[in-house]
């Protein structure tokens, strides 16, 4: 419900405006009842308390929050009633208003994606602080947003200054006012230089944080400055690079920067990460023979804490006088104290789960293939509409048929066997570099279709379409045509293995991987062997999930 507040001298009144509809987990309501709760339980102080609810703008004096903080501690309140904000906006008659603004939305999935909860950075570093024993001279938050890590740095370590970084001044000016402590620079961290802050080797040093979740790739579309220089730091093939293997998370990139700044030097380094991006983390050091301390991943529930289903995790990296080279790092649980799987290297190969080894690595007889690139869905991808067919624009239009293929999506491959898709895909080439020319004069419907949808072609940004064909696409050869397929979606955690085959030859988007067959029998034997528990236990133990 959406009020607004009339005041004069006299009296305050609400006045109801209007009601929308909403997911309970993304009101204020839910999830200040849910971490209040979890405070309670964690038996937070009634000081926290009140900080958190401050933070949350809850409105009130000092008097009146230590007031409110007592009562939460005496009497928590229950998860799925309105009893924290709901009474206090009624009884301060607060103005609280809906706001959907999508500017403010992609802002903050450019810088930051995913704020920290106040009551998780305080879980965080008192378990980190527990486990390592650490005892820094200088904290150091790169990417610090609202400062949620730096509040929680100084009331568990009091003592120690504080610098925190970010590119967006709004944040940078809002944690000001909150606590005057910490040094603040407005930088771009990948230009930042840490020579002024670093003061000697003596110093131990902590940097903390929750660096952006968004890709590389995300970013650029955007149009955002918060990316790092162009830099093939994996050391791929131009290929591989072009094609989408160079897209990574933004929060790897600062990861390995810190990484490079901090290594010789007495320090701890504590950010908050995908899983995937730990292990590429813990990747990179194995590669580059760079010697740590101690190191440990830390698993947590990120559908708790930020709303979100992706394996997530707490990465700590320990540098000092004792660093060694690493082959093996131990994975832990937050919510249970021990050591769930143990990630390594044997013989220069990469495992996910050191405890639960199948081995059967070796040479593949058959050749996978990723699905078909075209960056352009609204227009290459169709639903059939009776006898039409609909595209992502909701356009309805007549096509021929010789050029459309049945097209399966990661959210496709579900079974065993998977032989129906009412999605068509344009296939413009049978091999790369082909000439579309002589599309304009087989099928002029297609052709002229194309053309009229030439924006969004010249739209696409990925330098594989530079000097190539109109209206070119990627991941086609004979093998695109072949009639029998297995394949998996790239999508899911626990992936089937499908023979996939259809009345015409089956086509997956770019998420989906697979090998072809001209035999079913072939194919249906394939499947069932890539479904069988062997395989699926030694793919459990490459594949970082």
């Amino acid at each position: 419900f959406i009020y607004s507040k009339n005041d004069d001298n006299e009296k305050h009144n609400l006045h109801f405006e209007s009601c929308t509809f909403i997911k309970a987990e993304e009101t204020g309501d839910y999830n200040l009842t849910k971490n209040l709760r979890k405070m309670v339980e964690n038996k937070w102080d009634k000081e926290k308390i009140v900080y958190y609810l401050k933070e949350c703008k809850l409105p009130g004096d000092d008097i009146t929050l230590n007031i409110l903080a007592d009562e939460i501690i005496r009497n928590p309140p229950r998860q799925g009633y309105l009893t924290i904000s709901n009474a206090f906006q009624w009884r301060l008659k607060y103005n609280h208003k809906d706001k959907m603004d999508e500017i403010a939305h992609d802002s903050k999935k450019e810088y930051g994606d995913y704020q920290t909860p106040l009551y998780f950075a305080y879980e965080v570093i008192k378990y980190v602080q527990d486990k390592y024993v650490i005892s820094p001279d200088l904290i150091v938050e790169p990417t610090c947003g609202t400062g949620n890590f730096v509040m929680a740095s100084h009331d568990c370590f009091p003592e120690t200054p504080i610098v925190g970084i970010d590119i967006n001044k709004s944040y940078l000016d809002e944690l000001e006012n909150e606590v005057g402590c910490v040094s603040l620079y407005n930088e771009n961290i990948f230009n930042f230089d840490f020579s002024k802050i670093i003061k000697d080797n003596n110093y131990e040093y902590l940097v903390i944080g929750n660096p952006p979740w968004a890709t590389n790739s995300t970013l650029s579309k955007m149009g955002s400055d918060n990316v790092p220089l162009k830099e093939n730091f994996k050391k791929m093939d131009a290929f591989s690079s072009m094609t989408g293997m160079s897209n990574f998370d933004i929060s790897e990139s600062i990861i390995l920067k810190i990484i490079n700044v901090f290594k010789n030097l007495n320090s701890s380094i504590m950010f908050l990460c995908k899983y995937n991006v730990a292990c590429n983390i813990f990747e990179h050091l194995v590669k580059n023979q760079i010697a740590v301390s101690n190191m440990g991943i830390t698993k947590f529930n990120s559908r708790k804490v930020f709303n979100v289903d992706t394996s997530s995790c707490i990465l700590f990296i320990q540098f000092n006088d004792n660093n060694k080279r690493v082959n093996s790092c131990n994975v832990y649980d937050l919510e249970n104290p021990l050591i769930s799987d143990r990630i390594g290297v044997i013989d220069d190969k990469f495992y996910s789960n050191l405890n639960d080894l199948v081995d059967i690595d070796g040479e593949c007889c058959f050749e996978w293939r990723q699905g078909i690139k075209h960056d352009c869905s609204k227009v290459m991808e169709l639903e059939i509409y009776g006898d039409k067919y609909k595209n992502k624009k909701d356009e309805v239009v007549s096509l021929e048929e010789e050029l459309l293929y049945p097209l399966f999506k990661s959210s496709d491959i579900k079974k065993p066997v998977t032989t129906h898709s009412d999605k068509k895909i344009i296939v413009t080439q049978h091999k790369l570099k082909e000439d579309t020319v002589a599309i304009r004069d087989k099928y002029p419907l297609i052709w002229n279709y194309l053309i009229e949808n030439r924006d969004y072609f010249d739209r696409r940004k990925s330098s594989i379409y530079r000097n190539a064909p109109d209206f070119s696409i990627f991941g086609v050869g004979d093998y695109t045509f072949r009639e029998y397929k297995v394949a998996i979606s790239g999508f899911y955690k626990q992936g089937v293995f499908s023979l996939v085959h259809s009345a015409k030859s089956a086509m997956f988007d770019d998420t989906c991987y697979y090998i072809s067959f001209d035999n079913y029998d072939e194919a249906y034997v394939t499947m069932l062997i890539l479904n069988s528990w062997v395989v699926k236990s030694f793919l459990r133990s490459i594949v970082f999930l």
